[in-house]
């Protein structure tokens, strides 16, 4: 049986960083309830669709804004996930420590994008602070991480095993996770241990180009994704991390529902649902990890279904 995590990064952006606290409100209504005319799909959408379909999924929250706009909002995303019984973890943003109304780094006073620009001891207390602010908001003792954008380095690691946090799913093979410091030479597609930490990697895969391209909702197709499945349940791998966001079932605007998108998630949802004997969907509370003793070649999508899936994208490019 191979062990699926549905991961959802939970984020609040303003669309610039010029008279947030008056686009506040609104961009709060739009990224996490998602109200279009069509209805609302954001998270409790998905939220409803998972409890549907009996799979608990990993919502990785970031808290560093509510610094700026207080706790209410904070609590009242990690009530919703909490009340559809889904894991609360914790995701951080640094983009957001110059604008705290709290004082988190008394030495950074302008925009640093990624955790890894901080030192060891600054991203220490950054998660500290995190996960305090998610205590804070009415979640849990928090047991997992995600940097913002996979913006870590091997300091991460370090800095959460100071704040006993014993997994962390920063690593993409695809994008920053080469040259964080960990694993050089060899990337990682398997659960590992570095630092003290378990480290799940976001699945990664070849398309017909030979690029590595993560696992997520907008960028692979249903046929991608199912098939990526069947071929790391065959081959024995240990993990598949999937990545999507609270805001992904809307069109780029985010003034319609993403029809293909939403597509796409129903099916998986119905698909993992369908065949529960073989992927078992969790989360990190009561894991025991199963660590890889090499690391396999990245999963290869054949060519017939990149070329659907480019297909599909120019589609929602065209309805954009």
């Amino acid at each position: 049986m191979l062990d699926v995590f549905f991961t959802v990064d939970v984020e609040v952006w303003c669309g610039g960083w010029d008279d947030i606290d008056s686009k506040f409100p609104d961009a709060f209504q739009r990224y996490i309830y998602g109200t279009t005319s069509r209805g609302s799909y954001g998270l409790p959408y998905q939220l409803h669709q998972l409890r549907e379909h009996g799979l608990t999924g990993v919502f990785f929250v970031e808290p560093l804004f509510s610094t700026r706009f207080g706790l209410d909002p904070l609590t009242e995303i990690v009530g919703l996930v909490q009340e559809h019984g889904n894991e609360v973890q914790l995701h951080l943003h640094t983009e957001w420590v110059d604008e705290s109304r709290q004082s988190l780094l008394d030495s950074v006073t302008g925009k640093k994008q990624f955790l890894r620009y901080f030192s060891l001891e600054e991203q220490t207390t950054l998660i500290k602070a995190g996960a305090r602010l998610i205590e804070e908001a009415g979640g849990p003792c928090v047991k997992a991480f995600r940097a913002g954008s996979f913006g870590f380095n091997r300091d991460t690691l370090r800095a959460l095993a100071r704040n006993h946090i014993a997994f962390d799913s920063s690593y993409n093979a695809s994008m920053f996770g080469p040259d964080s410091g960990i694993s050089p030479g060899v990337p990682l597609v398997e659960p590992v241990e570095f630092e003290g930490i378990y480290e799940y990697p976001m699945t990664v895969f070849h398309s017909s180009a030979r690029s590595l391209r993560h696992v997520q909702l907008t960028a692979c197709s249903y046929r991608e994704m199912e098939g990526l499945l069947w071929q790391a349940l065959r081959s024995d791998r240990r993990a598949f991390v999937i990545l999507s966001h609270n805001f992904e079932l809307l069109n780029g605007s985010m003034t319609r529902p993403d029809d293909i998108v939403v597509s796409r998630f129903r099916k998986l949802c119905a698909f993992l649902d369908r065949h529960r004997d073989c992927f078992r969907v969790r989360g990190f509370d009561g894991l025991i990890p199963s660590l890889a003793c090499t690391q396999p070649a990245p999963l290869v999508s054949p060519v017939w279904k990149t070329g659907l899936r480019i297909l599909e994208q120019g589609i929602r490019r065209g309805f954009d």
